[in-house]
C-alpha cells in the first residue's frame, strides 16, 4: 500500500532505459529488455517498445501490471475512437488520451505508476510526445529518455544527434545510447529492441539478447 508522498516517490524509482528520437523520417523507439525488484532481478525478457496500433507504438517504465492494464485501455480505447470517425487516430490525439489516463490514475487512491513515451507517424510527420506519471505532457523535437540509464543515455544523444539525421544512423545511435546503459546503469540489461515508424511502416529493426549487461 502507498501511505504518503514518501513511500510513492519511492516506488516510481524504477530501473530501466528507454528513449525516443525523431529524424527526418521515422521515429526510432528503443529500450532494454529487464525487470527490476529493488536489486533483485525480476525478468530479463520484458518487452518495453509496445506497437498499439498501425501508426503508433510507446515505451513503458513504471509498475509492470499498471503497464499492462494501460496499454490494453491504449489500444482499446484508440481503435474505439478509430472506428467512430473512421480515420486513423493521430499522434497528438493519443498522446492526449495517455495523459488524461495518467492525470487520472495518479489522484486515485493507488496511483497508477508508469512513465511513458508515445511515438509515431501521422501527417504531420514523426511525433515523439512523454507522458509523465502525473498526467504532464511534453512535445519532444529531437530526443528523449526515461528510466535508471536515461543519465547515461542523455550523455551519448547529447554527443552523437544531428538534427535531420538519416533513419539508418537514427537507429545506430540508439543502440549505442541503450547499449552504454546497458554496461553502467544495473537496472537496466539483457537485451534490447528498437523500434522504427515511417510513414506507413512500423517494425522492429533491431532486436538483441545478452547474457549480461553488455552489448
Amino acid at each position: 500500500m502507498l501511505k504518503s508522498k514518501g513511500d510513492y516517490m519511492e516506488q516510481i524509482k524504477t530501473g530501466t532505459t528507454t528513449l525516443g528520437l525523431v529524424c527526418k523520417d521515422a521515429v526510432i523507439l528503443g529500450a532494454d529488455n529487464r525487470i527490476t525488484a529493488g536489486s533483485f532481478i525480476a525478468g530479463k525478457d520484458f518487452d518495453k517498445v509496445i506497437q498499439i496500433n498501425e501508426n503508433i507504438a510507446v515505451t513503458v517504465a513504471g509498475s509492470v501490471s499498471d503497464i499492462q492494464m494501460f496499454v490494453k485501455m491504449f489500444r482499446a480505447e484508440l481503435k474505439l475512437k478509430s472506428m467512430k470517425t473512421n480515420r486513423t487516430i493521430n499522434v497528438k490525439e493519443a498522446a492526449n488520451f495517455a495523459a488524461r489516463i495518467s492525470y487520472e490514475n495518479a489522484r486515485s487512491y493507488f496511483p497508477s505508476i508508469a512513465h511513458l513515451l508515445i511515438g509515431g507517424y501521422d501527417n504531420t510527420g514523426p511525433r515523439v510526445y512523454e507522458v509523465h506519471m502525473d498526467g504532464c505532457i511534453l512535445d519532444i523535437k529531437e530526443y528523449v529518455s526515461t528510466g535508471s540509464g536515461s543519465i547515461i543515455v542523455y550523455g551519448v544523444l547529447e554527443n552523437s544527434y544531428k538534427e535531420n539525421m538519416s533513419v539508418k544512423d537514427a537507429e545506430d545511435l540508439a543502440v549505442k545510447a541503450i547499449g552504454a546503459a546497458m554496461q553502467r546503469d544495473s537496472g537496466s540489461g539483457n537485451g534490447l529492441i528498437v523500434m522504427t515508424i515511417t510513414k506507413g511502416s512500423i517494425k522492429k529493426t533491431v532486436q538483441k539478447k545478452v547474457s549480461g549487461n553488455l552489448v
